[in-house]
């Protein structure tokens, strides 16, 4: 491992532009020219044109361009085009030190530049002896401006550290320190810990939780194209057994072992040592896998849904059963968080995944649980759920972890679905019952107190058919319905709307009515006609007469509501008829008056564009005819 400077990829990072700021005659240009000319001349301009130094003027062959600011009418214009700024201040001028705090930091912030920011001491030959440090005088602004990467002084007219400084700033933006170490914890930022304990999993060829000294050497060429010497390996694993003696196992390096190292590497300055592996095993600078490689292949249309393949549920099946340690059907929250602890973060712990599966009574995910996750996260975000399946340990592509189904118009017109995976829009007016049927779905208990949703909520579960299949309920809160349905294809993506009433209360069925409607006129109108179910909840209450709601059902061509009682536990089957009526998309579909009289129209146009073929047939067949006859009676003649 003592080849670990081997050249690094700077990843997407072609060219670097650094942007130089500060006072007037704290020696940004004579800086500049410093660098470009390795010297300075005696009479030095106001400002100076943009600056390209070399492609091979540092090792990691990366070009840099240079923008003076001595001029301000640009100056808020190029920093924020700058991928890094240095900001001068002049060691002789102690003011311009306190201009750094005063204003040019909180100025680079209310631009919101968020870039790395180097502070440079430039004229280092003027400063009178003092015995204060560069540490002393700027630990407190490091620690109020965490933007600053690191501070450096400097002197043009003696040529001291002129490089350093532009190699600072470059590495800065190619090998930057934010995204890998906490500076006021001193330790690993828990993303770079999760992704360099996923490499270690991944090296760890026989599975024995070290790397021996061949996966070591196996690690090193595939990162850095060198082979480790024996004695190098005993070398690295002295270090590390010296400082922590866990590090080390009889059988080689342990992850404790490997993370040391990589905070050992960063704490010396060597942070294109930890990146280099990162970007080899595909990380990005936001240390997450780069887009190229979780991205979803295929195309899709609006009506199409994206579902996990055999191929990709057995391998999570095993990821279920290798984190079940307690093995009692359930994964835990230590044993979730555990699972994911190769990923950047668990996927899961925001909505709209958070709680939409059923968990046991101490908060465990069973398996259907855990596959139903799964499923809704792949139909909401398939390249998401590629990812962390990769994350995982997966090692197909998206073409063998996903496959995208048949469309859903063409699911009519064949009379039948082929999906596994069916989402159902949850409509309703507030207070009729929506949230209690997730509940009830999700096998939580009912809730006397009333909370209302405010935003759209997700529920999946595995529903016992034929076959299994998961069912997932997106319930979508009133006031949401009219901006949905204000989009063409908005219910592109429901296999099922169900339309969810307080059977007591009589405004609630004509509120339910009227969205039935809206939503039956937005698929006429769109193409994206969809079952519709009507469930009359609170059963247990005092119904509303149901004579009406039936008539209304008849009208447009779908069944009766469907009783049911969340508080009483009587359910009705409701899970398995939303099934029921997904897997047969031509049935259930509802039709308003309006769409009624289009398509009456449509049947009497195109019985009246028969009419008249047969009659224009008709006609050609008689002149035929007649032609025929004329011509027998001439030649008779």
């Amino acid at each position: 491992m003592a080849n670990y400077s081997g050249k690094s990829s700077s990843a997407e990072k072609t060219e670097v532009r650094l942007v130089v700021a500060g006072d007037p005659g704290t020696g940004k240009t004579s800086l500049i020219l410093a660098v470009q000319n390795d010297s300075v001349p005696q009479q030095v301009v106001s400002v100076l044109p943009t600056t390209r130094l070399p492609d091979d003027f540092y090792p990691d062959r990366v070009p840099v361009t240079i923008v003076d600011t001595s001029s301000r009418n640009k100056l808020a214009q190029e920093l924020k085009l700058a991928d890094a700024v240095v900001l001068t201040y002049a060691c002789d001028q102690p003011e311009t030190l306190d201009r750094l705090t005063t204003f040019w930091l909180p100025e680079l912030r209310k631009l919101e530049v968020r870039v790395p920011v180097i502070v440079v001491g430039c004229k280092l030959d003027a400063r009178e002896d003092t015995q204060v440090s560069l540490e002393q005088v700027m630990s407190p602004i490091m620690q109020k401006f965490r933007e600053i990467e690191t501070c450096i002084e400097c002197s043009a007219r003696n040529m001291i550290q002129i490089p350093e400084v532009f190699y600072y700033a470059q590495k800065a933006v190619v090998h930057p320190t934010g995204p890998l170490f906490d500076q006021e914890t001193q330790s690993l930022k828990p993303r770079c810990v999760r992704a360099l304990k996923r490499i270690f999993i991944i090296c760890d060829q026989d599975r024995d939780g070290t790397l021996s000294d061949a996966e070591l050497n196996d690690f090193q060429v595939k990162c850095f194209n060198a082979p480790l010497q024996p004695a190098e390996i005993v070398g690295v694993k002295k270090v590390v057994q010296e400082k922590m003696s866990e590090g080390v196992s009889d059988r080689g390096l342990t992850l404790t072992g490997f993370l040391f190292l990589h905070a050992l590497f960063i704490e010396k300055g060597r942070l294109e040592t930890t990146w280099t592996v990162l970007r080899k095993f595909g990380y990005d600078n936001e240390i997450k896998l780069r887009d190229d490689l979780v991205s979803v292949s295929f195309k899709r249309a609006p009506d199409q849904s994206v579902e996990l393949t055999n191929e990709a549920i057995e391998f999570l099946k095993g990821i279920f059963c290798l984190f079940d340690l307690d093995g009692d059907g359930a994964l835990r929250p230590a044993e979730l968080d555990d699972l994911f602890s190769t990923a950047p973060e668990s996927p899961w712990n925001e909505s709209p995944y958070k709680d939409a599966a059923e968990t046991t009574v101490v908060g465990g995910l069973s398996l259907d649980g855990f596959l139903s996750k799964w499923s809704l996260m792949t139909l909401l975000e398939p390249a998401k759920s590629l990812a962390n399946l990769i994350y995982l340990g997966y090692t197909g592509d998206s073409a063998s972890a996903l496959r995208l189904t048949r469309r859903r118009k063409l699911d009519r017109k064949k009379q039948q679905s082929e999906r596994n995976v069916f989402q159902c829009f949850v409509f309703g007016p507030t207070k009729a019952g929506k949230s209690a049927l997730l509940n009830s779905f999700l096998g939580r208990p009912f809730a006397e107190s009333y909370s209302p949703t405010t935003t759209q909520r997700f529920a999946a579960n595995v529903v016992e058919q034929v076959g299994r299949t998961t069912l997932i309920l997106r319930e979508i809160p009133e006031d949401e319905v009219k901006p949905l349905l204000s989009s063409k294809e908005s219910l592109s993506a429901c296999d099922v709307a169900v339309f969810v009433h307080d059977s007591s209360d009589e405004q609630s069925w004509k509120r339910a009515k009227e969205m039935l409607i809206d939503v039956a006129s937005n698929g006429e109108a769109s193409g994206f006609e969809v079952p519709c179910l009507i469930v009359a909840a609170k059963e247990d209450l005092d119904s509303y007469p149901t004579a009406i709601q039936d008539s209304v059902c008849r009208d447009m061509g779908i069944e009766a509501p469907i009783p049911i009682s969340n508080k009483m536990a009587d359910l009705n089957n409701v899970f398995s008829k939303i099934i029921n009526a997904a897997e047969r998309p031509h049935l259930s579909i509802p039709e308003t008056e309006a769409g009624r009289s289009r398509k009456q129209y449509r049947h009497l146009v195109n019985r009246s564009l028969m009419f008249v073929s047969v009659g224009a047939a008709v006609a050609v067949v008689g002149l035929a005819a007649y032609r025929v006859y004329a011509a027998r009676k001439s030649s008779s003649s």
